[in-house]
């Protein structure tokens, strides 16, 4: 049972240093410290602090991808699929909110192979995300003078900057506050003869 939480627990050591000090800052030897693990035990899981920073995104885009496909496959409206897809996004955003403040502060000290695990993966999300603004402009829903890859980069963008102003101990739950960005992205996309209740 206790082998089985040892990537955990190094995950989590990782998280509050690279979150408290910096990735840059941060030894292998402080997160075995700080996990009460053997160096040998880090390494069994990850081999380098590269796979720690990479582990630690891939816990949140695993989540937020296995949720688009649960929810791409309701077949329900464009409308209703958008909007809880953005929904979802938003919600898993705040579960993960430290783990994305570190990932997007440190992404760029990744490797090179990591970089591009990590860009493929984004992508496939984004292209995801990009046909249902497609199929929502084809079926009138959305509008037709931006381009769906603008509209998904305004939408992602108020996400990467969640760190900076969001915080959970404030006046919106990540209920509320996901439904308020929802609401306010739908609205700037929607077709003059739509509403964003679509």
């Amino acid at each position: 049972m206790r082998q089985t939480s040892v990537a955990d627990d190094v995950m989590r050591a990782a998280l509050e240093l690279f979150a408290g000090q910096g990735y840059a800052n941060t030894s292998v030897q402080q997160v075995v410290e700080a996990a009460g693990v053997t160096k040998g035990a880090l390494y069994h899981y990850f081999q380098s602090k590269d796979d720690l920073l990479f582990a630690i995104y891939e816990r949140i885009l695993s989540v937020q991808t296995e949720h688009l496909h649960a929810i791409v496959e309701k077949k329900l409206g464009v409308g209703q699929t958008l909007r809880e897809v953005c929904v979802d996004v938003v919600e898993t955003s705040v579960d993960f909110l430290l783990e994305g403040t570190v990932f997007f502060r440190s992404q760029h000290m990744l490797s090179a192979p990591r970089q591009q695990e990590v860009t493929r993966r984004r992508r496939a999300y984004h292209d995801v995300f990009t046909g249902l603004l497609a199929q929502g402009q084809t079926e009138g829903l959305y509008r037709k003078d931006i381009p769906v890859t603008v509209m998904a980069a305004h939408f992602f963008s108020d996400l990467h900057y969640l760190s900076s102003w969001y915080s959970p101990a404030g006046p919106e739950d990540k209920t509320t506050l996901a439904h308020q960005l929802t609401d306010m992205f739908l609205v700037s996309i929607c077709a003059s003869n739509q509403t964003a209740e679509t």
